[in-house]
């Protein structure tokens, strides 16, 4: 059988180092821990004060879109609407979401939980020409009415 390579030797030194360090854990925090463990001071009339709220993340909020088209203002439907917003992380990069809905025979749309703040509206519609725009969202519920262009002839 083959020895170790390394031996502990047992010295007077790392004998007191552990016996020193035992009998220190063994007494209790020491002073300036005590200080930091102890309770925040109360308020004058007895109640503990209110610990700071954390800033809630806003709700998310339902959109309405309304879309017509040409000289007189008609409903486009099965356009293809897309809603773009960036999704904010703490500890990643932020990530682009895009949400893609149609719109109805009477030309609306509704994309139900996006988060206040800015987002795309992409339309895209045959016969019709490409609508982008970024809006800011701050109400609850928004209607944004949109208006459709002939695309430009190509000679």
């Amino acid at each position: 059988m083959k020895s170790p390579r390394f031996r502990l030797r047992s010295t007077p030194f790392i004998a007191g180092v552990l016996a020193g360090s035992l009998a220190g854990a063994s007494l209790g925090p020491s002073p300036a821990r005590a200080q930091q463990q102890q309770a925040p001071p109360a308020t004058p009339d007895g109640a503990k004060p209110a610990k700071p709220a954390k800033p809630a993340a806003e709700p998310p909020v339902t959109i309405h879109i309304e879309l017509t088209a040409g000289d007189k203002n008609k409903p486009v439907e099965g356009a293809s609407i897309y809603v773009r917003y960036n999704e904010s992380h703490k500890l990643r990069p932020d990530k682009l979401i895009e949400m893609n809905v149609k719109s109805t025979p009477e030309g609306k749309a509704r994309v139900p939980l996006v988060p206040k703040g800015k987002i795309l509206i992409q339309v895209i519609a045959k016969d019709w020409k490409t609508f982008g725009k970024w809006f800011d969202l701050t109400e609850d519920e928004q209607v944004f009415k949109i208006h459709l262009d002939r695309p430009p002839k190509w000679y």
